[in-house]
């Protein structure tokens, strides 16, 4: 396994050929290594680079308020510009003027990718890209201790490369203490802070599970139509996630329940939870990073009916299933779940993944190990 302080990350050359024509918009979650991987594409090893520009720099804000570049540079990130309240009029000024000459990159916090969706004055100026946190295909599939260190600590940089416990729960408490009270003020004017807290302690018991709004509802003693505003933000900081299910005409699917998981999987519970976690957010990236460099409608989905039965994720393309996952920690045979959606929906191929050694089909079904899952479909 590679060491992901010298590994190039999965994006860096889809980044390099975008920047050719169009300014690239770089979001993510808080330190999961935006910048790092914009420093590499300067080739710089740290941010004292001309072409590094921050706004948080009082010496770097008044020049990119007057519009300049620094001579010489072939490419220019910009760092925490969303911070200026006009910087997207900023920014499309400097890409009009500079562009020619210059290629832009983009990195920032939730902010940046939340603003970017609404009454977007940069349309056809940029590309936008989502970097994920470390996962098997980035480090190597055949690596024998990649999976437990992922599992333990996490995809983030700094607590997976550090792999100490005590670094990880530090780390952790740090990382979503700034979320809270810091992204979380600049996203949107919320109040409660402190009961926003509380709802993301209570979000790791909740992964892999019917979400229940109505039950955070009580547990929180506030109106349900917070609760959901609230999810909305966290998910917009990059916190959790949720996915919904998958219909088919055959079969009497849910319709309004989703699945919740979170972007740091090892806050789950260790254990099922934590696994299928795992296996969600390289889902996840894999249907990101093929929206963002292909162009393709991605979708990822569940498959539950009103009895009960479950596959726990589905793949979709462009409105159509491309493949479903189940996840067992154990060796299992197929579940009885996949043979019946197996007979009635249209997704062509089911898999069971697994955490042991076995790779066999049963009844159509692949049953194999998660990481030559992950080796086999090209997870990045």
């Amino acid at each position: 396994m590679a060491a992901p302080n010298t590994l190039e990350r999965y994006l860096a050359d889809s980044i390099r050929t975008d920047l050719d024509d169009k300014m690239v918009f770089l979001g993510g979650p808080r330190q999961v290594g935006k910048t790092t991987l914009a420093l590499t594409l300067l080739g710089a090893v740290g941010r004292r680079h001309p072409g590094y520009l921050n706004w948080d720099d009082p010496q770097v804000r008044p020049v990119l308020q007057r519009g300049e570049f620094p001579a010489g540079q072939k490419l220019v990130v910009l760092d925490e510009i969303h911070k200026f309240p006009r910087w997207r009029n900023l920014v499309k000024g400097l890409f009009d003027t500079e562009g020619d000459r210059v290629s832009i990159l983009v990195t920032g916090s939730a902010r940046l990718d939340h603003y970017r969706k609404g009454g977007d004055s940069l349309q056809g100026r940029y590309h936008h890209y989502r970097l994920h946190p470390l996962t098997l295909g980035e480090l190597g599939v055949d690596s024998p201790d990649a999976m437990e260190r992922l599992l333990k600590f996490g995809g983030f940089p700094e607590p997976f490369l550090a792999g100490n416990v005590r670094v990880w729960r530090r780390w952790q408490r740090e990382r979503l203490s700034r979320v809270v009270y810091e992204d979380l003020r600049d996203l949107e004017n919320v109040r409660e802070v402190a009961l926003v807290e509380l709802l993301v302690d209570a979000l790791p018991d909740r992964v892999g599970s019917p979400l229940s709004v109505r039950s955070l509802r009580e547990d929180l003693e506030v109106a349900h139509e917070t609760v959901a505003r609230w999810l909305e933000i966290l998910e917009n900081l990059y916190v959790c996630f949720r996915i919904p299910p998958f219909g088919s005409p055959r079969i009497r699917a849910v319709k309004k329940e989703n699945k919740l998981y979170l972007w740091d999987w090892s806050q789950t519970p260790e254990g099922g939870a934590r696994f299928e976690n795992l296996v969600a957010c390289h889902l996840l990236k894999y249907c990101h990073r093929r929206e963002d460099t292909e162009g393709h409608r991605m979708e990822l989905r569940f498959v539950r009916d009103t009895d009960g039965r479950e596959v726990d994720f589905v793949v979709m393309e462009n409105n159509q299933p491309l493949f479903a996952v189940e996840c067992k920690t154990g060796e299992q045979s197929p579940s009885k779940a996949i043979r019946y959606f197996r007979a009635r929906t249209a997704i062509p191929d089911f898999y069971q993944v697994h955490l042991g050694e076995r790779d066999y089909l049963s009844n159509g079904t692949r049953v194999l190990p998660f990481s030559t899952f992950c080796r086999d479909l090209g997870l990045p």
